[in-house]
């Protein structure tokens, strides 16, 4: 497995000729994707709109569909803070209804979207989903809290600010138990080290679907520079214990953020090929689908913040050669069908 010492990078800058000049052709070009998991934001110097997202989806991949995940864009600038969220749902359903128009291409842009409400307010969390619901015009499918946190001070940076232990605060979880009366999912992301508390909350929600993002953020990075193989099998223990929870699913993706994963390809003097990200990927993704089985893992893109790393038709070529070993049924859930019924599309 590849290491690195070097100090973590945020993200990774866009640079659209050096991706260009190796993007490949894609794989099975029939087969249907939903890309379950993407940003939309307008940020100084770092713009990924609606016409970003979809020259992306048009390098030759069948994306059928994609589901917005929040990324504290366009919020309100005014009104209680709890509700100011609602901005960002507001926003993005506008875009899902641009897309609808087909003045874009065939891909349904932004079917499902993920909004944030910060589920410390307690019982109050019922009543803002239920703002939620009626600001995405129906496409609202839950909430994302990142619940980043380390201790080490060179991790702060990539921290959520919600602090240690979120999901087990206990007016977190108040909040929390709104999702599945109003049958919404939770996306959780974390780093491996937290992974105990995932653990913890869903076996507390069972009835709630939580999907982990990122593959549960095997961290190589900071005080874990030069260990991942320590990292890896610890993470692998956590994936094992996971998978056994039938409410639990999990991304197939996020490894193109150097600044948590600690993978160099970004860096190199051309963009990395498919063949290079499915070998190094490969042992972390295999691991997530053995643990969690084809019909609760759902490969994801991550774009834009992936795209400082790789091309989005290099990226799904990658997913495509990881899976060259699954059967078809496999292959139809992990690209299509998992995300088509935990996010009910269509």
């Amino acid at each position: 497995m590849q290491s690195t010492s070097a100090a973590p990078q945020r993200h990774l800058p866009i640079r659209k000729e050096w991706l260009a000049a190796t993007q490949e052709k894609p794989l099975e070009p029939d087969r249907p994707i939903i890309d379950p998991h993407h940003h939309l934001w307008d940020r100084p110097g770092n713009r990924y709109l609606l016409h970003d997202l979809i020259e992306d989806l048009s390098s030759g991949h069948n994306i059928r569909a994609t589901v917005f995940l929040e990324c504290r864009e366009m919020y309100r600038a005014e009104g209680p803070p709890e509700t100011r969220s609602l901005g960002e749902t507001t926003f993005v359903a506008g875009v899902a209804a641009m897309s609808e128009s087909g003045k874009y291409g065939p891909t349904k842009a932004c079917a499902g979207i993920i909004g944030n409400v910060d589920f410390r307010v307690g019982s109050r969390a019922k009543g803002i989903l239920e703002q939620h619901i009626i600001a995405s015009g129906g496409r609202f499918r839950g909430i994302r809290n990142g619940a980043t946190w380390h201790s080490d001070p060179s991790l702060r940076v990539f921290t959520s600010g919600s602090g240690e232990g979120l999901y087990v605060d206990r007016s977190f979880r108040e909040g929390f138990a709104a999702l599945a009366p109003l049958n919404l999912t939770f996306e959780a992301w974390m780093f491996h080290s937290q992974l105990g508390d995932l653990v913890s909350l869903a076996g507390a929600f069972p009835e709630t679907k939580i999907v982990l993002n990122h593959i549960g953020g095997a961290l190589a990075v900071g005080p874990y520079a030069d260990k991942r193989e320590e990292v890896f099998a610890e993470w692998r223990t956590q994936m094992m214990k996971l998978g056994q929870f039938p409410n639990l699913y999990i991304k197939l993706g996020g490894l193109g953020m150097p600044s948590l994963m600690g993978f160099e390809m970004g860096q190199q003097d051309s963009a990395p090929s498919s063949e290079q990200l499915a070998k190094a990927w490969a042992p972390y993704l295999n691991t997530c689908i053995e643990a969690f089985g084809p019909d609760r893992s759902m490969f994801e893109s991550n774009f834009p913040v992936d795209k400082g790393m790789c091309s989005y038709s290099n990226l799904w070529n990658a997913f495509k050669r990881v899976s060259e070993g699954y059967s078809n049924d496999e292959k139809n859930a992990m690209f299509h069908n998992t995300a088509l019924k935990f996010y009910r599309l269509y």
